[in-house]
């Protein structure tokens, strides 16, 4: 006998979907919206590569730095009261950026935003994990919810351009109805189970001191210099907080990175073809969007339009995703997409001294309806290789690498083309630097299982 509760299943499935997938599309609208004003930002602080670099690695690092806590947070109380905190934290500090003074304020800010957002991700993709415990229907979930980062990436740079125009602090007001909503929406998703652990204090401790210390050291060093006192102490501490961080991990009883779950092959393949995501996709975002404004001259809008048909592609690619993965695995997808993706740095690189908008949007289709089609079975992966009581901590490890990659990227790329001079030549650079990572994860990637059925590899369940 079919009972209410069991034909009320895929509605309250297909709501939390909604939601979770709307979280990730904050996500990504934030980082895509705001890179087309940085120019402006630029001007009304009259604001150093650096300082530019900071306003958008400030929000990628607290979010790389605190996603293993948060995924123990989404797993200790519940995926629905962490993704409701993360979204109320990540609206009060965009309200903090519109109406900031100066950019100090501005990158502090942005430290609140990249916490909040810290918070929801993992928290989304547990949400998901619950609703869809089938690992098919779980797949094309995941294509669905990757859908809304594919149309913050669509609407992003453009209404990032035409909010621009206006005044640059409405990309940062923009999230405050987008999170109210939001929250009105979680109130009917029912209560997340709570699986209860302690919190590993010393490894967040090492894991934020790390990140600072890298990220630091990169973006310093193209102004003061590699050989400055400051940046060779940022990467000795780094490094000392890396190996602390490890040897937490590897002793206390509840850490918050379990060394376990690198025992899965999907899952250490997952984490390489995150980190060169992230490193092909917003890396190179960051890049085009000075190199339209600031090299060729375009508008904030026109460079928003740039990007408009790479992301109409990222979210078919995001739709097909699913359905090519249950039919062929995850390993012809994903090498498939990345290697899409590595023809399109290609072609950046070789059309760049033409300084033509068009065939910049050329080699941006290729790089994003590549990286569209292979990202949702990774992150299937992902959830099929440890139990569903870890699947907060995983998604958090596996988003973490991803977010380190495109903070590296930043850092590195931002250095590199800070010449105007030579700005071209530094794109090109930056270019060939992320086809090579993007190259190596598309190798490593023809080892990946070719079912998504269920596996847990990664930690006892």
């Amino acid at each position: 006998m079919t009972t209410t509760a069991t034909r009320d299943a895929p509605a309250t499935a297909r709501r939390t979907l909604l939601i979770a997938s709307l979280g990730f599309f904050l996500i990504t609208l934030d980082i895509l919206i705001v890179n087309v004003a940085l120019t402006r930002i630029g001007r009304k602080f009259d604001s150093s590569t650096s300082g530019l670099q900071w306003v958008i690695d400030g929000y990628t690092l607290l979010f790389a730095a605190l996603l293993l806590f948060a995924g123990n947070l989404s797993d200790r109380i519940g995926a629905k009261k962490a993704f409701g905190w993360g979204i109320l934290g990540f609206v009060l500090a965009s309200v903090g950026c519109a109406v900031a003074p100066s950019l100090s304020a501005l990158i502090a800010a942005r430290l609140v935003q990249g916490a909040g957002a810290a918070v929801m991700l993992p928290a989304s993709m547990a949400l998901i994990r619950e609703a869809f415990p089938e690992p098919r229907e779980r797949a094309r979930a995941l294509g669905v919810w990757a859908v809304g980062g594919a149309v913050a990436g669509a609407v992003g740079p453009v209404l990032g351009g035409a909010l621009t125009t206006l005044d640059w602090r409405l990309v940062f007001a923009i999230n405050l109805p987008v999170g109210v909503v939001m929250l009105m929406l979680l109130a009917s998703v029912a209560p997340s189970p709570v699986h209860p652990t302690p919190f590993d204090w010393a490894g967040q401790v090492a894991a934020v001191v790390t990140l600072v210390g890298l990220v630091f050291g990169l973006i310093e060093g193209g102004s003061l210099g590699f050989g400055s006192p400051a940046v060779i102490g940022s990467f000795v501490v780094g490094a000392a907080a890396l190996a602390t961080f490890l040897l937490v991990q590897a002793r206390v009883s509840h850490p918050m990175m379990p060394l376990p779950l690198f025992r899965s092959s999907g899952m250490r393949i997952s984490l390489a073809v995150g980190f060169a995501f992230m490193v092909g996709n917003f890396g190179t975002v960051f890049v085009l969007s000075l190199f339209l404004q600031q090299h060729l001259g375009l508008s904030p809008l026109l460079a928003g339009l740039v990007f408009l048909p790479s992301a109409a592609c990222s979210v078919v690619g995001n739709v097909v995703s699913g359905t090519l993965a249950n039919r062929f695995g995850a390993r012809v997808p994903v090498v498939f997409g990345l290697l899409a993706m590595v023809s399109g740095l290609i072609w950046q690189i070789v059309t760049a001294p033409l300084g033509d908008p068009w065939l910049v949007i050329v080699g941006s289709v290729l790089t994003g309806a590549g990286g569209s089609v292979a990202m949702p079975p990774v992150s299937s992966v992902v959830l099929a290789s440890v139990p569903a009581d870890r699947a907060g901590t995983a998604s958090a490890v596996f988003n973490t690498f991803r977010q380190v990659g495109g903070a590296v990227a930043i850092a590195v790329f931002g250095v590199l083309v800070a010449d105007r001079a030579h700005f071209v030549i530094g794109l090109q650079i930056s270019f060939a630097l992320a086809g090579t990572v993007i190259l190596a994860a598309a190798v490593a990637s023809v080892f990946l299982r070719t079912s998504l059925s269920e596996e847990t590899g990664g930690l006892p369940a």
